[in-house]
């Protein structure tokens, strides 16, 4: 064998050895752990208590009817908010009627006795006919305590919501608006619908 056949399997000996060396300074272990993520939404769901918040009959102008409801958030996220929307339809015996009954059916206030400090109305005399024509964003939001920044400075968990489980207790009054003579009305009859809207947090 020559010298130089010799020098190139020495040469390629070599270089096999140091790959060999080389390669065996990236060997490692691995271990592999695999997770998982998953995301529940959870809900919001009023419910009233009694579903009528009022009935009554017989009425004549002058006269004044006090109301107590309850509100609970049976979900399991906390309500920011309860918008309350209103319309009604009046049934107008023998087609006489020259006004909307509406119009002299005044709410004289409503309060949220849970949430809001004595003396303080989430709405105070309005007829059902300004209700009515209240927009979607004019709504009064009968969770706000009407303090608003202030409550939220004291306790910003508590005042301004109703949380999961918790109830709020209201109290309202109605007055058949005296206005003369108003015969039109004799035997008409007004339904009222109130839609408690409940919201999240924005």
């Amino acid at each position: 064998m020559s010298l130089k056949v010799k020098l190139g399997l020495g040469l390629a000996t070599a270089v096999m050895g140091i790959s060999l060396i080389g390669g065996g300074t990236y060997a490692y272990f691995t271990s592999t752990e695999s997770t998982t993520g998953t995301f529940a939404a959870g809900y919001i769901d009023l419910t009233a208590s009694p579903t009528t918040v009022i009935s009554v009959s017989d009425i004549k102008p002058g006269d004044t009817w006090e109301k107590s409801f309850s509100l609970k958030n049976t979900g399991t996220v906390d309500i920011a908010k309860v918008l309350l929307h209103t319309t009604y339809e009046v049934g107008d015996y023998g087609s006489n009627n020259q006004l909307d009954l509406g119009k002299y059916i005044r709410v004289d206030f409503l309060r949220n006795a849970t949430n809001d400090l004595p003396g303080q109305n989430i709405i105070g005399s309005k007829t059902l006919y300004e209700l009515q024509q209240m927009t979607n964003s004019q709504d009064p939001d009968v969770v706000k305590d009407i303090l608003g920044l202030l409550t939220d400075w004291i306790d910003n968990s508590g005042l301004d919501k109703i949380n999961n489980g918790e109830t709020n207790d209201f109290k309202v009054k109605f007055t058949f608006v005296n206005d003369g003579d108003q015969s039109q009305f004799q035997r008409d009859s007004l339904t009222l619908h109130w839609d408690f809207e409940a919201q999240t947090q924005n």
